[in-house]
């Protein structure tokens, strides 16, 4: 596959995500549609969602549910693409949404590889591909970013790193679409910066486009170490996603 063919099967998938189309994502103004959640979504997609907010760089593609549809459609044609997923802009949208029950709730930035420079980086532990038999006694909280415990049928495929018989490193990575599986790593404390996160990660997305599927990695704006992983690792910065959910279903999460 070639950086293009990745974006491509990116953009088909988001657009599944939502209801929209493909060549939707390279247009130059913002497009709203209604939502709807299509068959072969993501597999972390769980109802309700009020709306979606996904944009590859080019404008926003928002999908909203046909109560939330002129407030969000108001609020991509009052702002500009980029600050549509930023605060104070955000503030203004959940202003508008919170009468009807609904709130902002997950944001986060998605990354694709980058072929040009994903290598297989060096690493002082020996790197171990795992299977799914291999890692089923490793559902444990040191690596719940690798392996998901309440979607185990998903996790595909695994490298571990190892000192000596001590695994000290897992990159895990779940079938959350047909076409794309999704990374996640776990690095013990005491070793971490030595270099074994992106190892892992790098070693484990040249496993998965040995087998045709597209690996993804996914972050918190915040969370700095795990987008220095990312790009280290050889991904670069796809496509960016805000969710609005109902005000009752994220106050459970925070519970």
């Amino acid at each position: 596959m070639t950086n293009n063919e990745l974006l491509q099967i990116a953009m088909r998938q988001s657009a599944e995500d939502i209801g929209c189309r493909p060549e939707d994502f390279l247009l130059d103004t913002n497009v709203i549609v209604p939502f709807r959640l299509g068959q072969d979504a993501k597999r972390y997609y769980e109802l309700p969602i009020g709306g979606d907010f996904i944009s590859y760089g080019n404008n926003v593609v928002a999908a909203a549910t046909e109560e939330l549809s002129e407030i969000i459609g108001g609020y991509i044609k009052k702002f500009e693409f980029y600050h549509c997923f930023e605060t104070p802009y955000m503030y203004w949208l959940n202003k508008q949404i919170e009468p009807k029950g609904y709130t902002v709730c997950f944001m986060a930035e998605y990354y694709l590889p980058d072929l040009n420079r994903l290598t297989s980086l060096p690493c002082a532990y020996e790197l171990r591909v795992l299977s799914p038999k291999d890692f089923e006694g490793l559902y444990l909280p040191e690596w719940s970013n690798a392996l998901c415990s309440y979607r185990k049928n998903l996790d595909v495929l695994a490298v571990g790193a190892y000192d000596g018989e001590n695994l000290v490193g897992l990159a895990g990575c779940s079938s959350d679409a047909n076409e794309m599986w999704q990374i996640g790593v776990d690095v013990l404390p005491e070793y971490r910066r030595k270099g074994i996160a992106s190892a892992l990660t790098s070693r484990l997305a040249l496993e998965i486009l040995k087998r045709d599927k597209v690996p993804f990695y996914c972050s918190a704006w915040s969370n700095i170490r795990s987008m220095r992983n990312a790009i280290k690792s050889g991904f670069l910065p796809a496509w960016m996603e805000m969710t609005v959910k109902p005000t009752a279903k994220v106050e459970e999460m925070i519970k």
